[in-house]
């Protein structure tokens, strides 16, 4: 058993303290956000996250997780200490590193034996030395930083981190690289690997990753928008093109633009790394743009649908959430969309099965918000799919007709057959598809 404690309890740090609970080790979660801490002790999860639930609630407990807004008594038993704190973009682009170097500050006056420290947010490269250089100006043991970025994808995020493809550490310590190996030995017995390398290494592999699919996603998104002006269809495109071993059949789907937590900034701060440097990332600078017009690539096909004047037009949006199974808004197309509807004088309703109460606290009462898939229907000009969300996938098409005044869907996501939609009378716009009408 390891003591370890997990500062941060956002996203990837309650994942990571409930995964590492469900393997045996006492685990304590810190944070600084009182009401936070009261709810997590009271049993409340903060996030929507599949599985998330069911372990937490197991190792709570058992006596193997708690909570605690406490640095000092959090750490104080601790061998392994994960930092799993925000690297939100600062104005440049550049990750803002205060958060994680404030801890890092308190430790080096905290500590009292040997401690490996743990990088577990996405940071730039040279974080670890900075972190190491931040708890050596008041430490008087010795300890370690270590990089071990994680590779978690949301809505898969528990089983990402209980079988995962690779486990990437960066460590330049003996002792921390054997604590570290022990500690993950259980996540790995089908035999996946443990990469060991340097620190920069491990922080530029997790930049590199992330960069390399948000790359991946924008070039499908770019050949959908071209299979739409030649008659091409993209559907079919991406099956020859992922056929082959080189390329691969995942993250060809095209859409609306990538969004969350983590592509978004981590994309953008690996940019402004290089410029720091006096390097152009120039592919990134292009996945950024195009990204950005993606984001609304819809909007001026619903415009031209309605003549130009959207004004008093009732508009319906199935999905919120930047991708399902998750109730993260960060950077979610949806709401940039619904800001040119609005601005553009369109009435919004919504559903989304779990990101709708996040919406609400970001934009308020601007939009109208429904309780099911068929409610927001309810006399609407249009639908727009904004969140390939399941319930969406198999819907009742005769009921849809009834409740909508106008039988048009904007589809973001591509969820419907093209020929399935003729036949079904709608008026069907998709991502890199022939455009169909009623029969």
């Amino acid at each position: 058993m390891n003591k370890i404690a997990v500062v941060g309890t956002g996203y990837v740090g309650l994942v990571t303290g409930a995964c590492f609970a469900e393997t045996g080790n006492q685990v304590v979660c810190i944070d600084v956000d009182a009401a936070k801490v009261e709810k997590l002790r009271n049993g409340v999860v903060p996030i929507y996250e599949p599985e998330l639930d069911t372990i937490f609630h197991r190792n709570v407990k058992a006596n193997r997780l708690s909570f605690t807004t406490s640095l000092k008594q959090g750490i104080s038993d601790a061998q392994i200490i994960f930092l799993a704190l925000p690297t939100p973009p600062d104005e440049d682009g550049s990750a803002d590193l205060s958060y994680i170097l404030g801890v890092a500050d308190q430790l080096g006056k905290m500590m009292n034996d040997y401690k490996v420290i743990v990088d577990k947010s996405t940071v730039p490269v040279g974080t670890a030395e900075k972190v190491y250089q931040a708890i050596a100006k008041h430490a008087t043991t010795e300890f370690a930083v270590v990089s071990n970025p994680e590779f978690l994808r949301e809505g898969f995020a528990v089983s990402d981190f209980l079988k995962p493809d690779r486990v990437v550490i960066g460590a330049s310590d003996e002792r921390a690289k054997k604590i570290m190996e022990t500690l993950y030995k259980p996540f790995v017995r089908q035999g996946n690997p443990i990469y060991f390398m340097d620190e920069k290494s491990a922080e530029l592999t997790k930049y590199a990753a992330n960069s390399f699919l948000a790359t991946k996603i924008t070039f499908m998104n770019e050949m959908a928008n071209f299979c739409e002006l030649i008659g091409a269809d993209i559907d079919k495109v991406r099956i020859g093109i992922g056929s082959d071993s080189r390329i691969g059949k995942r993250f060809l789907f095209p859409g609306i633009g990538y969004g969350g937590s983590c592509f978004p900034k981590d994309v953008s701060a690996l940019v402004k790394s290089g410029k720091e440097k006096l390097f152009d990332f120039e592919i990134l600078d292009a996945v950024m743009r195009v990204n950005e017009k993606q984001k609304i690539i819809l909007f001026p096909k619903i415009n031209n649908f309605f003549r130009g004047n959207l004004t008093g037009k009732k508009i319906a949006i199935w999905g919120l959430a930047f991708k399902p199974d998750t109730d993260d808004i960060r950077e979610a197309p949806s709401l940039y969309i619904i800001d040119e509807l609005i601005k553009a004088g369109a009435s919004v309703i919504a559903y989304d099965p779990e990101a709708m109460d996040n919406v609400k606290l970001q934009i308020g009462d601007k939009i109208s918000y429904a309780s099911s898939e068929y409610e927001v229907l309810e006399n609407t000009d249009a639908l727009l799919i904004c969140t390939e969300w399941g319930v969406f996938r198999n819907p009742d098409f005769d009921k849809m007709k009834k409740l909508m005044k106008g039988h048009v869907i904007f589809d973001g996501r591509n969820l419907f057959e093209l020929e399935e939609m003729t036949l079904q009378g709608f008026y069907y716009s998709s991502i890199g598809r022939n455009l169909t009408q009623p029969v």
